[in-house]
């Protein structure tokens, strides 16, 4: 049977970064300061759990009184280019550039044969309505510069070739097999200024 420590050196090491070692250490501290870490984490994680959805929209990350979400709703910037990313927390990253003034749409993952997620399970549907709907001229394919991510970009470009939009993707100035959420932000500026055709 397992304890109660176990169970959360489980779940705890089911986080990104979160190795079995540093799990057991945080969940050890977890419950020694329980008034000053624990209490103050399950009161966090019942209100995100109550609270954080993704936008109906572009798929970003939102408050449930707020969707569409609030870069979908910026009236300054570009609703004519859109950039295509794979996670929400893609777009966290691009934001940090400081490069980017049009709106998102994350796919929620890559095309990828080995974990059996093909087009149906992502959200291409989504994207080619939105890109005839709103209007859009540009999109910006800004995924991984790995194999799964190159396929997920090549068919992107090939369900929105029969809109007549123009389709780009992020220079490579990111490294290969990296994704967009490892990189710093003068990384994905440039790679952002510096993108070219599809």
């Amino acid at each position: 049977m397992v304890g109660p420590i176990e169970e959360l050196e489980k779940c705890l090491s089911k986080l990104p970064g979160l190795g079995r070692r540093s799990a057991a250490r945080a969940a050890l501290a977890l419950v020694r300061e329980r008034e000053r870490l624990l209490k103050p984490l399950v009161e966090a994680l019942e209100i995100a759990s109550g609270r954080v959805r993704c936008c109906s929209r572009c798929g970003s990350f939102t408050v449930v009184d707020r969707d569409p979400c609030d870069l979908c709703t910026d009236t300054s910037r570009d609703g004519s280019l859109l950039c295509v990313v794979e996670e929400p927390a893609d777009i966290i990253s691009i934001e940090s550039s400081g490069a980017f003034r049009g709106r998102y749409h994350a796919l929620g993952g890559k095309l990828s044969p080995a974990r059996r997620t093909g087009p149906e399970k992502l959200r291409f549907a989504e994207l080619v309505d939105r890109v005839v709907r709103e209007g859009v001229t540009e999109v910006l394919l800004a995924v991984s510069t790995d194999m799964d991510g190159d396929a997920t970009a090549g068919y992107a470009a090939e369900i929105l070739r029969g809109t007549g939009v123009k389709t780009t993707r992020l220079a490579f100035g990111l490294p290969a097999d990296s994704g967009i959420a490892y990189s710093d932000p003068l990384t994905l500026r440039r790679a952002i200024n510096g993108r070219m055709g599809f």
